[in-house]
């Protein structure tokens, strides 16, 4: 159903409002857009049409979190929009097209390492939803609400793992990026047959009777995905650590908060509560109740 002309003067104004209240997000948001747009024009002109899908992708993607906010009345806050916005710019555009992911050999690292970090603090925000929801009751303790924090930023990152192997072998594509090994340990070398691990330096490789001069045998996205998923791991704990002690503190800590995407309660629309259930908030007890997100 298209929108009336009241609609989409309402959308306006509240549009110029949030502008008005975020200048920095805005601003970030439309640097970034042009600098897409930009690199879309150029990669048109070079006639590289993998690189425009690209650009493509990234500025729908650059509509998520307004999405978000608008149609799931979720409240993201600027500080976690911004990293966002930044982390797809980074991936798509700095990563892919500008090669950042060969350039730098940590740039792949900090994304999944933020990606970690980023992940835990939307999981963490879910038991809040949750928590504010008229058809579940939760009452969970700092230490599980950290856990599901954790679980739910592990979990994301291992299906991205799975969508990166499933692109190397269905598209050919090379998001796992190979890994130079310079020996390998393994039982099979053992010529007593027994147990015991046996280390064997690659000197040489040959490959279709060519020689590779890469220092060592290739690994075909291994290591890529064990330390994609360690530090992944790391940015995970690092949330979770700040998220329990953020409940702890009974939401007092201003660190965590810029971090924790909040449900919009007053936006929602008016429903009647459920017969079986009633929001309860998050706390240790009765007498300290309190929910991770809900403002001080």
């Amino acid at each position: 159903m298209s929108r009336t002309k009241e609609e989409k003067a309402v959308r306006k104004r509240q549009t110029r409002a949030e502008i008005r209240e975020h200048p920095v997000l805005f601003s970030v948001y439309l640097i970034l857009r042009i600098c897409v747009f930009a690199v879309l024009i150029i990669q048109l002109f070079n006639k590289n049409y993998e690189s425009v899908l690209i650009c493509l992708l990234t500025l729908v993607l650059f509509l998520i979190p307004s999405f978000v906010e608008r149609r799931l009345h979720i409240d993201l806050p600027n500080t976690l929009e911004v990293i966002i916005l930044f982390f797809i710019f980074a991936a798509e555009i700095l990563g892919e097209i500008q090669e950042y992911y060969l350039i730098f050999p940590y740039w792949d690292t900090i994304l999944h390492t933020t990606n970690g970090f980023l992940m835990a603090a939307i999981g963490f925000s879910l038991v809040d939803v949750l928590n504010r929801s008229n058809r579940v009751r939760l009452r969970l303790s700092p230490i599980f609400v950290a856990v599901v924090a954790f679980c739910f930023s592990m979990t994301v990152g291992v299906l991205w793992e799975f969508f990166e192997f499933g692109a190397d072998n269905l598209v050919h594509t090379d998001m796992q990026k190979d890994t130079v090994v310079e020996s390998v340990t393994s039982v099979l070398f053992d010529p007593e047959g027994r147990n015991h691990a046996v280390t064997v330096p690659i000197e040489s490789v040959v490959v279709n009777g060519e020689r590779w001069d890469y220092g060592g045998y290739i690994d075909i996205g291994l290591y890529d995905t064990m330390e994609d998923l360690f530090v992944n791991f790391v940015g995970a704990i690092a949330f979770s650590i700040i998220g329990f002690f953020y409940i702890k503190g009974r939401g007092k800590g201003k660190f965590a908060r810029r971090f924790i995407p909040r449900l919009k309660a007053e936006e929602l629309p008016d429903t009647a509560p459920s017969e079986f259930f009633e929001p309860v908030p998050i706390g240790a007890g009765p007498e300290e109740e309190f929910s991770p997100g809900q403002p001080d």
